[in-house]
C-alpha cells in the first residue's frame, strides 16, 4: 500500500514545536497513518538530502493519542518505521497482543488500560534508551521485570500496577537515578530474602516522590534503610503486602511524606515516636496489623493530619486529649483495640471531625453533657462495644449531619432523648445491649431516612411508634424489651385501648357480683396466657447485624467499579471533568466525578469542592462518600442518584413532572440554599445554580451538586469579587458584569430556576435577546394570564382552577430576580413562601 497524499479526513490539532499531534479512532486508521507517515518520512529525508527545503515533516515527532480501537486488534509492526517518534499514547482502548518496539527516540510510552499480555521483552531497555515515562498499568502482562530496564537511564516514571508480574522487584532499579514515581501495586511480586533490600537500592533515587507497591505477596521485613530514601518522597503505599516485623524508626526521616499506607500487613511492635517528625503527613494508615503499646503523643504534632487509621491492632492505654487539638483531623479510627480511658472532651468540641470510630475497646465514663453542643460536621459516630455508662445527653441532637450513630453494647441508662428526632440525616441508629428504659420517643418517627434501627436488649416500655419509617421495621429491632407493646408482627403484647377500658370500669359498678366474678375469671385466664406467651418468647442472643463501615476507596477499586472509566458508564460531562457511574465491591452504586487535570482551573475546582463539602451536610445536598487523589488523578466519589437531573426531566419527552412535584423539588433546592446561606457560621455561595446541578434520587427528592466554583465567606464579608463566572443566563447582573457574588447572587439564580421549571423555557433561548429576557417575558405575560407562559404540560393537568398558586409562584420568582441585589428577598423568606404555596395548593385540591 502506497500513500502519496495525506489520508482523509486527517484528524489533527496541529504543530506544537517539533511534535505533530494526530488523533486516531480505529485500528485500521492507525495502520494507515503509520504507513503514510513512514513513507512520507522517507520522502522527506530524500528531499532533505537533495537540498529540498519543502520537506513537510522533517525532524517532526508524532503523538498518537488514545481513541476507540477495535477489540482484540494489535499495534502494527510498521510503527517501528517511525524513527523520530517521541510520544506514543494508546491508553484506555481494547488493544491486545505482545509489545515489541525498537524506537530509540521514544520518550513516553502509555499503553495502560488495554488488553496487552505476555512478558516484557528482555531487552526492552536497549530498544528504548531515551524513555522517560512508561505506563503499562491495567493490562495482563506476566513474567518478571527485565533487568535491562535500567538501561533506560532517563526513566522518571514507571507504572506497572494491576498486572500479573511475578518474581522479585529488581534490586538494580535503584540505578535509575532520575526516578520520580514508581508504581508496582496489585501484582504478584514476591521476595526471597528476609528483608526488602530493593529499598536500599532506591536510596540512590534522590528525586523519588511516589513509591507504591501495595497488594503484592512480599511477606518480608522493612529494612532500616527505608529511612535513607529520598526526602522528596511524598507518597509511600505498601498496604496488603504481608510485611512482617516492626516499623523502622528511620521512617521519620521522610519529612515530606503526605501519605503513608502500611495497613493490612503483619507489623508488630509499637508505633514509632519518630512519626511525629512527619510534619507534612495528611493520611496515616496503620490499621489491620498487630501493633502494640500506646498511641504516641508525638502524633499530636502532626498539624496537617486529616486521616488517622489505627483500627484492628492490639493498642492499649489511653486516648490522649491532644488528638482533639489537631484541627485538620477529619477521619479518626481507633476501633478494635484494647484502649482504656474516658473519651477526651477535646474530641467532642472538634470542629472538623467527620467520622469518629472508637468501637470495640474498653473505654469507660459518661458521655458529656456538651456532646453535640458545638457546630460539628460529624457524619459517623460509633462508640459501640465499650463500657460507657450514664445517660444519653439530650444535646446529642445537635449533630444534625449525623447519619450513623451506634452506642450499642455499653452500660448506658435512662431514657432515649427526644432530641434524637433532630438528627434529620440519620440512617442507622443502634442503641441495643444497654440498660435503657422509658418509652421510645415519638420524635423518631420524623427521621425520614432511617433505614436500620436496633433497640433490642434494653428495658424499654410502652407503645412502639407506628408512624414514619417504623412501619418498615421488624421484631428484630425491639427484641427483649419485655414491657413494649404494639402490632402483632413485632412479636410484642398488644397495647390496651384506654378509652374502652375507662367505659368498662364506669359500668362495672352497676353490674352484679356474679358478673364481677366472671370478669375476674377472664382476667385470670388472660394473665395465665400472657405468662405462657412470655415464656415462649425467643431468648436466643442473636448478634445484631454489623453497621455499615466507612471505608476508603482506592483508585484501583474505582477503575474496576467503572470498568476502567468506560464510556458506557459516562453519565455527564462538565467544564472540569466527567462523571461516571460505578458499583463498588460491596454492591453500592456511586457516581465518580473525575477531574480533567489538563483543564485550567480543574485542580482549584477540586480543592474548592472538597473544602466546601467536608464541612456541610444536608439532606438536599449531594453526599460525598470519599475522594481519591494521586499525582495525576483527582476524583470525588458521590452517592449515585438514579433519576438524573432536573434538566433531563424538564426537557425529556418521556418524563413528566406534575405541578406538585416541581414545587417540592424547588422547596428542596431552596432548603439547601437556606442551609448554605444561613445554617453555617460563614455563608457558602454556590455560584452556579441551574437545572443540571439539581439531581433527583429514587424518591424524586432533590439534591444540589457541583460546588466547584463555590465561595466561602469570611466572618466580616457580605460580598466577594471573583474572576470565576457561572453559567450565562443564570448569573445575577452584578455577578456577570462585575464579578461580585453574595447570597443574593444565588437568590437570583434560584429565581431563574423557578421560572424555567414552571415555563420550561431556558433563559438562553433565542427568543430572549436584547431587552427581552425570561424574567421580562414572564412579567409582561402574567399581567394577562399565567397560562400565557406556564408549561403546556401543566395546563393539560386541568390547572385552570389553580391560577392562584401559579401566580404566587411567578410573583415569588419576580421577588428573587430584581436587578438590584438589595431588593431581592433572602432564602429564608423564599422557603417560607414556597411552603405556604404548597400548603394552600394541597388544601384547596
Amino acid at each position: 500500500m502506497t500513500y502519496h497524499e495525506e489520508p482523509e479526513p486527517m484528524k489533527k490539532v496541529g504543530f506544537f514545536g517539533q511534535v505533530f499531534f494526530v488523533y486516531i479512532d480505529s485500528t485500521a486508521e492507525l495502520h494507515r497513518r503509520i504507513m503514510f507517515f513512514a513513507e512520507q518520512k522517507q520522502q522527506d529525508e530524500e528531499c532533505s538530502s537533495q537540498g529540498d527545503s519543502s520537506a513537510r515533516y522533517s525532524s517532526s515527532a508524532m503523538v498518537l493519542c488514545s481513541g476507540v480501537f477495535v477489540s482484540g486488534r494489535v499495534i502494527p509492526d510498521e510503527i517501528n518505521h517511525l524513527h523520530h517518534l517521541e510520544v506514543l499514547s494508546l491508553q484506555n482502548n481494547s488493544i491486545g497482543g505482545n509489545i515489541r518496539f525498537n524506537i530509540s527516540t521514544l520518550k513516553k510510552l502509555d499503553l495502560s488500560l488495554n488488553m496487552f499480555s505476555g512478558e516484557l521483552p528482555a531487552d526492552i531497555g536497549y530498544w528504548l534508551p531515551n524513555l522517560q515515562e512508561l505506563y503499562l498499568s491495567d493490562n495482563t502482562f506476566r513474567g518478571t521485570v527485565p533487568s535491562s530496564i535500567v538501561n533506560a537511564s532517563r526513566l522518571a516514571v514507571i507504572v506497572l500496577s494491576m498486572n500479573s508480574f511475578t518474581g522479585s522487584i529488581p534490586i538494580t532499579i535503584g540505578r535509575l537515578e532520575l526516578l520520580e514515581r514508581l508504581f508496582f501495586a496489585q501484582n504478584y511480586f514476591t521476595y526471597e530474602g528476609s528483608e526488602l533490600n530493593f529499598f536500599t537500592s532506591l536510596t540512590n533515587c534522590r528525586k523519588l516522590r511516589t513509591l507504591v507497591f501495595a497488594h503484592n505477596p512480599l511477606k518480608a521485613f522493612l529494612p532500616a534503610s527505608i529511612g535513607n530514601l529520598s526526602t522528596s518522597l511524598q507518597i509511600f503505599e505498601a498496604s496488603g503486602c504481608g510485611i512482617k516485623g516492626i516499623i523502622p524508626s528511620g521512617i521519620g526521616n521522610l519529612t515530606n511524606l503526605q501519605r503513608l499506607s502500611l495497613d493490612m500487613n503483619e507489623l508488630n511492635g509499637s508505633i514509632p515516636i519518630t512519626l511525629g517528625k512527619l510534619q507534612n503527613i495528611e493520611q496515616l494508615y496503620l490499621e489491620n496489623n498487630r501493633l502494640e503499646g500506646g498511641i504516641p503523643q508525638e502524633l499530636c504534632l502532626l498539624k496537617n493530619l486529616g486521616e488517622l487509621y489505627l483500627s484492628k491492632n492490639q493498642l492499649s492505654g489511653i486516648i490522649s486529649s491532644c488528638l482533639g487539638d489537631i484541627s485538620s483531623l477529619t477521619w479518626l479510627f481507633l476501633d478494635s483495640n484494647t484502649l482504656t480511658s474516658t473519651i477526651p472532651l477535646t474530641l467532642w468540641s472538634h470542629k472538623s471531625l467527620i467520622v469518629l470510630n472508637l468501637s470495640s475497646n474498653n473505654l469507660t465514663g459518661n458521655l458529656p453533657s456538651s456532646i453535640g453542643s458545638s457546630i460539628s460536621p460529624l457524619v459517623g459516630l460509633d462508640l459501640s462495644i465499650n463500657r460507657l455508662s450514664g445517660g444519653i445527653p439530650s444535646s446529642i441532637g445537635g449533630y444534625q449531619m449525623l447519619n450513623n450513630l451506634s452506642l450499642a453494647h455499653n452500660n448506658l441508662q435512662g431514657s432515649i432523648p427526644e432530641s434524637l428526632g433532630k438528627l434529620i440525616s440519620l440512617e442507622i441508629l443502634d442503641l441495643s445491649q444497654n440498660n435503657l428504659s422509658g418509652m421510645i420517643p415519638r420524635s423518631l418517627e420524623t427521621l425520614r431516612y432511617l433505614e436500620y434501627l436496633n433497640l433490642s436488649y434494653n428495658r424499654l416500655q410502652g407503645e412502639i411508634p407506628s408512624g414514619g419509617r417504623f412501619n418498615k421495621f421488624t421484631a428484630s429491632s425491639f427484641r427483649h424489651n419485655k414491657d413494649l407493646c404494639g402490632a402483632p408482627k413485632l412479636e410484642v403484647l398488644p397495647c390496651r385501648n384506654k378509652q374502652k377500658e375507662s367505659r368498662n370500669l364506669s359500668s362495672l359498678k352497676y353490674i352484679s357480683p356474679i358478673i364481677a366474678t366472671i370478669i375476674g375469671l377472664v382476667v385470670a385466664i388472660y394473665l395465665l396466657r400472657r405468662h405462657r406467651r412470655l415464656r415462649k418468647q425467643n431468648r436466643t442472643n442473636v448478634e445484631p447485624p454489623s453497621l455499615l463501615e466507612w471505608t476508603r476507596v482506592s483508585y484501583y477499586e474505582l477503575v474496576r467499579a467503572t470498568e476502567s472509566f468506560d464510556e458506557s458508564n459516562l453519565i455527564g460531562n462538565g467544564a472540569y471533568g466527567s462523571v461516571f457511574k460505578g458499583k463498588l465491591s460491596d454492591g453500592v452504586n456511586v457516581a465518580v466525578k473525575v477531574f480533567n487535570l489538563l483543564s485550567e482551573g480543574a485542580v482549584k475546582s477540586f480543592n474548592v469542592e472538597c473544602e466546601v463539602l467536608r464541612n456541610i451536610r444536608h439532606r438536599n445536598l449531594v453526599r460525598i462518600i470519599s475522594s481519591c487523589t494521586n499525582m495525576d488523578f483527582r476524583c470525588l466519589v458521590m452517592e449515585y442518584l438514579p433519576n438524573g437531573s432536573l434538566e433531563q426531566w424538564l426537557y425529556s419527552h418521556n418524563n413528566h413532572l406534575s405541578l406538585i412535584q416541581r414545587l417540592q423539588i424547588l422547596i428542596d433546592v431552596a432548603s439547601a440554599l437556606e442551609y448554605l446561606h444561613h445554617g453555617q457560621p460563614t455563608p457558602i455561595i454556590h455560584c452556579d445554580l441551574k437545572p443540571s446541578n439539581v439531581l433527583l434520587d429514587e424518591d424524586m427528592q432533590a439534591r444540589v451538586c457541583d460546588f466547584g466554583i463555590a465561595k466561602i465567606f469570611g466572618e466580616e464579608e457580605f460580598r466577594l469579587r471573583t474572576a470565576t463566572l457561572g453559567t450565562i443566563g443564570y448569573m445575577a447582573p452584578e455577578y456577570g458584569m462585575e464579578g461580585i457574588v453574595s447570597p443574593g447572587s444565588d437568590v437570583y439564580s434560584f429565581g431563574i430556576l423557578l421560572l424555567e421549571t414552571f415555563t420550561r423555557k431556558k433563559p438562553t433561548e433565542e427568543m430572549f435577546s436584547g431587552e427581552v429576557s425570561l424574567r421580562s417575558w414572564v412579567f409582561e405575560a402574567t399581567q394577562l394570564s399565567v397560562f400565557e407562559v406556564v408549561d403546556k404540560d401543566l395546563i393539560n393537568e386541568h390547572l385552570y382552577t389553580k391560577q392562584e398558586s401559579l401566580a404566587s409562584i411567578f410573583n415569588l420568582a419576580m421577588d428573587c430576580t430584581f436587578e438590584s441585589s438589595s431588593l431581592r428577598i433572602n432564602m429564608k423568606e423564599t422557603v417560607t413562601r414556597l411552603c405556604k404555596i404548597q400548603k394552600n395548593f394541597l388544601t384547596n385540591n
